[in-house]
């Protein structure tokens, strides 16, 4: 049976390597001279550390410039709450989204259902697994996902004759 999977998973090393550049910015930049502003990474959240809302703005428009010079698509990134830190300092924490969430995959599976298609859809942790008897049905499937689900950037691996 002809299968593949759709998976929600960034390039991390990219991730990495946006982060670092705009570290690097950050220090070099004559409007953050002498202020808190920073970039950390770890694993799946980086955290933006700066003196005021109008300059954690900052921070996140170049960390958000260097990800989409790097081709990290946006929407892998999920803001968190700004939260006060001692004095007038704020931080904001912004997780990767690796894998995908319980609703997400819920409603790629309708997707798939609703698509009239000859597939089945099975949802196994954090990765749902499209089957169907023929290739092209599998390739209109893709295809109805990338329609269809806009606020992930999906994509397709481990795809089998």
């Amino acid at each position: 049976m002809p299968s593949f999977d759709t998976v929600l998973e960034p390039d991390l090393v990219e991730v990495r390597n946006a982060c670092d550049q705009a570290s690097k910015e950050i220090a070099t930049r004559f409007d953050f001279k002498g202020s808190s502003a920073q970039v950390e990474h770890n694993d799946k959240a980086i955290t933006l550390t700066a003196d005021s809302d109008f300059q954690l703005g900052q921070v996140r428009d170049v960390l958000m410039t260097k990800a989409a010079k790097r081709k990290i698509d946006p929407r892998f990134f999920d803001p968190g709450k700004i939260e006060k830190i001692s004095g007038d300092k704020v931080r904001q924490v912004i997780t990767v989204k690796v894998g995908i969430p319980q609703e997400l995959a819920k409603k790629i599976t309708a997707a798939i259902k609703g698509s009239k298609l000859k597939l089945t859809a099975a949802i196994q942790g954090d990765v749902v697994r499209i089957t169907g008897a023929k290739r092209d049905d599998l390739q209109a499937a893709m295809a109805v996902l990338r329609k269809d689900i806009e606020e992930a950037p999906l994509s397709f691996n481990n795809f089998r004759d």
